[in-house]
């Protein structure tokens, strides 16, 4: 092939897309539509729940105009890290509206389904063969880590998109899975430059983020050669700008030379933007560099309890420049109170939005300027009964405190909610976040084929 054509619709398959701008990429002759559906952007939370972090009637509506224009068209259409966080439940729920829209606009394809899910033998093994390492600000994994762990899925690279691609699946549902690998896994397949189709799907995953002005609810289109590609946006009123697209090269990265991936790296150094005109960018100078071992990123979440919360307002000045010595003495009355409750049981925090909400203990300007702040009592304990108990003593005995200068008693904070108490339910956090050997990308991602017939 001289080019190759990929239409992305939005950034995350939920979030929506302009039909005029999709109509628009249909009539540049995509030959694939790739969307990315998930991501660990939204917390450990999803994995380890089994839900999907995009509502249900927002995927629907994306997946309906997306089927139908590839059944229509004649074209694949691949979807990774399906339902969010790409394990088993959420592949199911992606799947279950794939076919249940098939039924509904009597649509027939082969669809593929991509598990990601590993299981803690392997992983235990993979430790014992010392084919394990962490992450960056990673601890080194622990047999315990893998026994605490609810879920855990692997981050498949290009080689399983391609196999189902192999296999004459139309439609591909693929578990967790690297956001560029599922833009390049065709463009690999018919011989492009990995380097080039690598970093065309860095920026495609995100759609139209990339462009000015940004936006992941548009469309974004690229079309790969051989020693260049070149993306623009679909809607008429954005435009890709070198700047643009340079900078979303350096979207969520650490190193601004290299991108990494399963079995490789990006290489950036040579990489040039050019703007071929006032919408469309040109990049060449990519290149890829294998790995001379292969590695997976493997994902792993534990639940660590359930979480109650309570927000509140203060506009009290004199108790906003005394607030960080009355919130520890709510802490220590907590602690007295609750005397018979081994401390490591629960954990309190107050997130103060005015001083430090955002960035905690990294703020920068920890300084209290605004004329009011808002407290978010946070408690996570081992059980649902004790976070909601914990929760209603801080915010009650926070209401009431006395502190010096207080002049009016009727109460420090202003409750938003009422009930004020929210019982934010089950709490989770990431304990394998890890990198693992494999000698075959495709060994621990086993694809399923199924033929779908629509009801019409």
């Amino acid at each position: 092939m001289e080019e190759l054509r990929i239409l992305s619709p939005t950034a995350i398959l939920g979030y929506g897309f302009p039909k005029r701008s999709f109509q628009r990429g249909l009539e540049l002759r995509p030959n694939v539509i790739c969307v990315d559906a998930g991501s660990t952007d939204a917390g450990p939370y999803y994995l380890g729940a089994g839900v999907s972090f995009t509502n249900r009637n927002t995927v629907k509506r994306d997946l309906k105009l997306l089927l139908n224009a590839v059944i229509s068209k004649g074209i694949p259409l691949l979807i990774g890290s399906a339902g969010g966080a790409g394990a088993a439940p959420h592949l199911k729920w992606c799947k279950d509206i794939v076919k249940e829209i098939a039924e509904e606009e009597g649509l027939s394809f082969r669809v593929a389904t991509i598990s990601a899910d590993i299981s803690k033998e392997w992983v235990k093994e993979k430790i014992k063969n010392k084919e394990i390492t962490p992450l960056k600000a990673v601890p080194e994994i622990k047999e315990e880590d893998v026994d605490e762990a609810i879920r855990i899925v692997a981050q498949m690279g290009v080689e399983p998109f391609i196999s189902a691609l192999e296999k004459k699946a139309q439609v591909i549902l693929a578990g967790r899975a690297n956001d560029p690998a599922v833009f390049a896994a065709l463009a690999i397949k018919k011989g492009f430059d990995p380097g080039l189709a690598l970093h065309m799907g860095k920026i495609l995953e995100c759609a139209a983020i990339a462009a000015e002005p940004g936006s992941g609810r548009d469309c974004m289109f690229g079309v790969i050669r051989d020693d260049h590609f070149e993306v623009e946006p679909l809607n008429l009123e954005r435009r890709c700008t070198a700047t643009s697209i340079a900078a979303h090269t350096l979207y969520e990265k650490d190193n601004p030379y290299e991108l990494y991936g399963p079995g490789g790296i990006v290489d950036l150094r040579k990489c040039v933007f050019e703007e071929v005109n006032s919408r469309c960018v040109k990049v060449s100078g990519t290149k890829y560099k294998p790995n001379s071992e292969y590695y997976i990123k493997l994902e792993g979440v534990k639940k660590v309890g359930s979480r109650t919360i309570c927000i509140a307002g203060v506009k009290d000045p004199i108790m906003i420049k005394q607030i960080e010595g009355i919130l520890n003495e709510i802490k220590k009355t907590i602690t007295k109170n609750f005397g018979e409750i081994r401390k490591s049981n629960y954990n309190i925090n107050f997130r103060i939005y005015g001083r430090n909400g955002v960035m905690g203990k990294l703020e920068p300007e920890p300084i209290i300027k605004s004329h009011e702040i808002g407290i978010v009592i946070d408690v996570v304990a081992q059980t649902q009964e004790l976070a909601d108990t914990i929760c209603s003593f801080a915010r009650s005995t926070l209401l009431h405190h006395g502190y010096t200068g207080r002049i009016a008693t009727a109460g420090n904070l202003a409750f938003p909610y009422s009930p004020s108490d929210i019982k934010v339910g089950e709490v989770y956090e990431f304990n394998i976040y890890h990198l693992a050997k494999v000698e075959n990308p495709n060994e621990i991602f086993p694809i399923k084929l199924e033929e779908v017939k629509g009801g019409k």
